[in-house]
C-alpha cells in the first residue's frame, strides 16, 4: 500500500516519455520515409503502452482512496475513513488532480482504441494521427507531473482525511464527470483526425466516414454527461432548477454546440464529399472548446459550483496548451484549408444546403454563449466594472437563434441529397403545421397571462413533434402494417438514430415548457400540522426529527401530500451536517411522476418561530432528462448503423 503511489507515479513518468516518443514518430518518418510502416507500427504499440500506464497509476489512486491511505496529500484533502465506498471511489475525480487524471486515462483509452483499430487505414494518416494524439496526452501529462501531481506525499501522515465536498457526495455526480469526459476528450480523436487529414491532404468521402464514429460516440457522451450534470444541480443544489446558465455549464454546452454541427458536416463530407473544408474547422472548433472549459474550471477565473477553482499558474498551463492546440492547427488549416473547397452542385432547398444553414444557426449560437459567458471577465479586466449575464440575455438572444433550428429539424429530413423534396415531404410538412396551430392554440385558450414567448415554444414543440411523426409515418407508412417489417429493416439504424435525436428534442422542449409555463412555487413558514395549496393539492406538514447517517447528522420535515383525487405522497426533505468537512447541505425532496414532480426543500428555522419550506410542483421537468437520454440513444444508433443507411427514397447517392 505504501509503495503503490510511488509505483504509480512512476508509471505517469514513463507514460510521459512514451507519448513524447510517439509524437517524435511523425517526425520520425517524415525524415526517413522508408520506415514508414514501422514508424506507424511503434506509435501504435507505444499508445497501448501509454493507455496502460496510465490505467495502472488512475488503478493505484483508486485504491489509495479506497484504503484512505492519508498519507497521500489528496486522499488526505478528499476523503474521509467514514465515508460510504462509492464515494470514496468518486472522491477520485471529486478534485483537480484525480480529474485531470480522469481526463487522461480516457484520452489514452480513445487513443489505444483508435490503435487497434486503424490497421485498415493508410499508414502515413495513421501515423500523423496517432503523433497528433500524442502531442495532446504529452500535454496534459505535463500538467499532471509539473503541476498537479496527485501522489503528493504527506509526512507524517494524518490520522484522519478532510472529506469530500457534500454537495459531491452523490451518485448523479459520480456519473457526471466520467461522462462528460467522454464527450470531451471523444473530441480529440475528430481533432486528430482532422490535423492528419489536413497533413496529408486526405479529406474526402473516406476521411468522412472514418471519423463520423468518433463524432458520434463523442456527441452521445457529452449529451448524456449534459443531462447527468443538470440532474444533479436539480435534485442536489435545492434550487429548484435544472439549468442557470452558469458559466461551467455554458463551457459544457459550447462544445455541445459545435459536434452537433460536426455531427451534421462530416454526414455530409461521407455521403456527398462536400463541406470538407468546413468539417475540418468544426472539428477543430469542437475539441479547443473542450479546452476551453478545462480552462474555465481549472484556471479559478470564473467562479461556480462546478468549478475546482484552482490557482491561476494551472490556468496558464492549460492557457498554453490551448493556444498550442489551436494556433497551430489553424495556421495549418489557413494553409492547406483553400485546397479543400469545393463546387456544390445541390439546390437551394436540399439536405445539404439545409445542413450548412444548421451549421450556421448552431455556431451562432455557439458565439452567444461564448459570447455571455466571457464578456463580465472581460469587461472587468478593461474598468474594473462586474456584471452579471444570466437567463434575461440567453432568453433573448439564444432562445430565439435555437427556435430557427428547430425548425430546420423538421423541414431538413425531408429533403433529399442534392434535389429537393421527398415524396412524402409535403404530408409531413402540413402535419407539423397542424400541430404547430394545433398546440399554441391549445395553450393559448386554457392558460392566462402567458407571454408570447411561450405561445411560440409550444407552436415550435407542436410543428416538431407532429412534423417528425409525418416523416416517419412517410417513411414507414404505419397504416399499411403487413409491410411494416420490410420498411423497419429498409429504414436502417442511421434512420432511427435521426428520429430519436429529434424526438429527444422535442420531448425536453416539453418538459422545459411544461417547467417554466405551469410551475407552482410556494414559499413559506410553517409549524407541524400547518396545511399549504400547491397546485391543486394539499401539503401537510407532519412532523420533524433528528437522524442520523454514516456520515452526517441530519434534520428531517415529512410532508403529506394529498392530490385532488384524493391520492397521497410523502416528501421527507432534509438539512444534513458533515461534522468531517465541518458543512452543511439541504437535501430537496422530489417526488418524480410522469406528469411532474413534487419537490420539497427544508430551510432554516427552530420550534417556535416555525421553519421555511420552500414547494414547487413542476410539470413534465422529469421529460428534460429523459429527452437528453432519448438524444444519445439516437447518438448511439447512428453510430451502430452509420455502414448500414439505406435511403431508398433518395435514390443513389
Amino acid at each position: 500500500m505504501f509503495a503503490s503511489a510511488e509505483i504509480a507515479h512512476f508509471a505517469l513518468i514513463m507514460a510521459f516519455i512514451a507519448s513524447i516518443m510517439q509524437a517524435m514518430m511523425g517526425f520520425f518518418a517524415g525524415l526517413y520515409p522508408r520506415y514508414l510502416k514501422a514508424s506507424m507500427n511503434a506509435a501504435s504499440q507505444l499508445q497501448i503502452a501509454v493507455a496502460c500506464l496510465v490505467i495502472f497509476s488512475f488503478v493505484c489512486l483508486i485504491y489509495s482512496f479506497i484504503v484512505s491511505d492519508f498519507s497521500l496529500a489528496l486522499v488526505t484533502n478528499h476523503s474521509h475513513s467514514l465515508k460510504p465506498l462509492i464515494y470514496k471511489i468518486s472522491g477520485t475525480w471529486g478534485n483537480h488532480e484525480g480529474s485531470l487524471l480522469l481526463w487522461i486515462v480516457i484520452l489514452v483509452i480513445f487513443g489505444g482504441i483508435f490503435a487497434l483499430t486503424s490497421r485498415l487505414l493508410p499508414a502515413s494518416f495513421t501515423l500523423k494521427a496517432l503523433a497528433t494524439q500524442g502531442l495532446i496526452t504529452t500535454g496534459f501529462l505535463a500538467f499532471s507531473l509539473f503541476t498537479s501531481n496527485p501522489f503528493e506525499r504527506l509526512s507524517p501522515a494524518p490520522l484522519e482525511g478532510r472529506g469530500l465536498n457534500p454537495v459531491l457526495q452523490d451518485i448523479g455526480l459520480a456519473m457526471h464527470p466520467p461522462m462528460l469526459y467522454l464527450g470531451y476528450v471523444g473530441l480529440s480523436m475528430a481533432f486528430s483526425l482532422a490535423v492528419a487529414g489536413l497533413i496529408e491532404g486526405r479529406i474526402n468521402r473516406d476521411w468522412g466516414r472514418w471519423v463520423r464514429p468518433w463524432v458520434l460516440s463523442a456527441w452521445s457522451a457529452l449529451t448524456a454527461g449534459i443531462a447527468l450534470g443538470s440532474w444533479w444541480a436539480y435534485y442536489e443544489l435545492g434550487w429548484g432548477g435544472w439549468w442557470f446558465w452558469d458559466p461551467v455549464e455554458n463551457a459544457s454546452l459550447m462544445p455541445w454546440l459545435a459536434a452537433t454541427a460536426l455531427m451534421h458536416s462530416v454526414l455530409v463530407v461521407e455521403k456527398r464529399g462536400q463541406l470538407k473544408s468546413w468539417s475540418v474547422l468544426l472539428a477543430i472548433l469542437a475539441f479547443s472548446l473542450s479546452l476551453v472549459g478545462t480552462f474555465i474550471v481549472r484556471s479559478g477565473l470564473l467562479t461556480s459550483v462546478h468549478s475546482f477553482a484552482s490557482d491561476p499558474s494551472r490556468g496558464l498551463f492549460i492557457l498554453v496548451i490551448l493556444a498550442l492546440a489551436v494556433g497551430i492547427p489553424l495556421m495549418l488549416y489557413a494553409w492547406r484549408g483553400p485546397a479543400l473547397a469545393s463546387q456544390s452542385d445541390a439546390a437551394f432547398l436540399s439536405r445539404d444546403s439545409l445542413l450548412i444553414v444548421n451549421n450556421f444557426i448552431l455556431l451562432v449560437a455557439t458565439a452567444i454563449v461564448l459570447l455571455g459567458t466571457f464578456y463580465p471577465l472581460a469587461l472587468e479586466l478593461v474598468n474594473g466594472t462586474r456584471i452579471t449575464v444570466g437567463p434575461p440575455y440567453f432568453d433573448a438572444t439564444f432562445n430565439p437563434v435555437m427556435a430557427f433550428a428547430l425548425i430546420g429539424m423538421v423541414i431538413g429530413p425531408l429533403c433529399a441529397w442534392r434535389a429537393q423534396w421527398l415524396p412524402h415531404a409535403k404530408t409531413a410538412l402540413l402535419m407539423g403545421a397542424i400541430g404547430a396551430i394545433t398546440a399554441s392554440t391549445f395553450i393559448f385558450i386554457s392558460s392566462t397571462g402567458l407571454s408570447p414567448a411561450a405561445i411560440a415554444g409550444m407552436a415550435l414543440l407542436g410543428w416538431l413533434t407532429f412534423g417528425i411523426l409525418g416523416d416517419m409515418q412517410g417513411r414507414l407508412k404505419f397504416h399499411q402494417p403487413a409491410l411494416i417489417g420490410q420498411r423497419l429493416s429498409q429504414a436502417g439504424l442511421s434512420a432511427w438514430g435521426l428520429w430519436l435525436g429529434h424526438l429527444g428534442m422535442a420531448v425536453f422542449l416539453a418538459g422545459a415548457m411544461g417547467d417554466g409555463i405551469a410551475r407552482d412555487e410556494q414559499i413559506v413558514r410553517a409549524q407541524p400540522g400547518d396545511v399549504i395549496e400547491l397546485n391543486d393539492a394539499e401539503v401537510q406538514f407532519t412532523e420533524i426529527g433528528d437522524i442520523l447517517g454514516p456520515n452526517y447528522s441530519s434534520l428531517r420535515a415529512i410532508l403529506t401530500i394529498t392530490e385532488k383525487d384524493g391520492s397521497q405522497l410523502t416528501l421527507m426533505p432534509e438539512r444534513r451536517f458533515y461534522p468531517a468537512e465541518g458543512q452543511s447541505t439541504t437535501e430537496a425532496a422530489i417526488y418524480p411522476k410522469m406528469t411532474g414532480d413534487y419537490y420539497a426543500v427544508l430551510g432554516d428555522g427552530d420550534a417556535e418561530t416555525g421553519y421555511s419550506l420552500r414547494l414547487y410542483h413542476k410539470p413534465f421537468v422529469s421529460w428534460i432528462w429523459g429527452g437528453a437520454l432519448i438524444m444519445a440513444i439516437g447518438g448511439l444508433f447512428a453510430f451502430a448503423g452509420r455502414s448500414k443507411l439505406k435511403e431508398a427514397d433518395n435514390g443513389k447517392q
